[in-house]
């Protein structure tokens, strides 16, 4: 009767102990047809697609995004524009397919992370098979609007792109250092795809430029990262990284972007291309916007780290928000000499 009791016991005991355990973990109960949808739109990160906008990049630094009419007045290119709006989609679906690939090869990992573990596949919420499916059907899709719509010089540079992400997603973004220079290379191929798409000729500064920030925003989010529970386990090299190794790196690419850019101002061939000398007045812009991403990865922008990405932490915030809008404006500004009307 005794031994009885005492195995009773302690089958309670197990069962209290898996309860609590398991409650620690996100349901991942049978997912209905309705949030199998949301869970992909989720998957696909449409909130990161902001970087695809570098993709515009030469069109709008090219000033092809403004004709003239036969009177004289600005009117919008339309097949400039559409081209780099296309070529922009593609990117966003191709995007969104690496996401999706990524977060199947990450889901164990992502299961014991306090926020990624309830992301859609992690959870359960999108099965693995649908995930699978519908990142194959994304590739499909943008790969052949590229070559059909565009061209193939610019479905070259998108599939490289692609097979790129792959090989970060599967093995190389295991490799400290490299995973970051491999993020930067992937910016500096948006933007060679852009002017390939819109026949615009990339300056040697736009890439140098967009290498350097796109290096400050990688080694940003590794940043991020590591003050994360359990870094190490949930990315695997972010165990190579430190913070003192990330501060300085951040800092050196940070003043290189930044003096690069001061530079890209104040040389007499964008000067003479623009026909203007004001272009410099857009640098206090672009210190801020790298000084308060600063702020942001480290937490020390009064907000604390709330989001579960640099570039959720940016969109959130004010600051970085209007100044980047005010940026905008003030390029546009200067690019087409827009002038206040009487």
């Amino acid at each position: 009767m005794l031994g009885v009791v005492r195995s009773q016991a302690m089958w309670c005991k197990n069962e209290l102990v898996t309860t609590a355990f398991d409650s620690e973990r996100p349901s991942r109960a049978p997912a209905k047809r309705g949030s199998v949808v949301k869970g992909l739109i989720k998957t696909i990160r449409p909130h990161q697609w902001v970087k695809n906008l570098f993709v515009m990049a030469p069109m709008f630094f090219h000033k092809d995004l403004f004709g003239s009419t036969a009177g004289g007045d600005p009117t919008l290119n339309l097949k400039v524009a559409g081209e780099a709006t296309l070529a922009t989609a593609v990117f966003c679906l191709l995007a969104g397919a690496v996401y999706t690939i990524n977060d199947l090869v990450d889901v164990e990992a992502d299961r014991i992370h306090p926020v990624k573990r309830h992301r859609p596949i992690a959870s359960g919420a999108v099965p693995e098979s649908f995930a699978k499916a519908f990142a194959a059907f994304l590739v499909v899709v943008s790969l052949s609007v590229a070559a059909l719509k565009l061209n193939w010089a610019f479905s070259a540079v998108a599939a490289l792109y692609f097979v790129e992400n792959i090989a970060y997603s599967f093995k190389l973004k295991k490799v400290a250092f490299l995973d970051v220079g491999l993020i930067a290379f992937g910016f500096v191929l948006r933007v060679l795809a852009g002017g390939l798409a819109t026949d615009t000729k990339v300056s040697w500064y736009m890439l140098a430029c967009t290498a350097l920030l796109a290096l400050f925003l990688g080694f940003g989010k590794r940043r991020h990262e590591l003050e994360g529970e359990h870094a190490g386990k949930q990315r695997a090299a972010l165990e190579a990284y430190s913070k003192t190794s990330l501060t300085v790196a951040l800092a050196v690419t940070g003043i290189a972007t930044a003096v690069t850019y001061v530079a890209y101002t104040l040389d007499k061939d964008t000067e003479a291309f623009f026909q203007s000398d004001k272009l410099w007045l857009t640098v206090p812009f672009t210190i801020f916007g790298i000084v308060r991403f600063l702020f942001l990865v480290s937490g020390r922008a009064g907000r604390g780290r709330k989001a579960e990405s640099p570039t959720q932490e940016m969109l959130s915030d004010v600051l970085f928000v209007l100044n980047l809008v005010l940026w905008v404006v003030a390029v546009v500004a200067i690019v087409y000499r827009l002038r206040p009307s009487a």
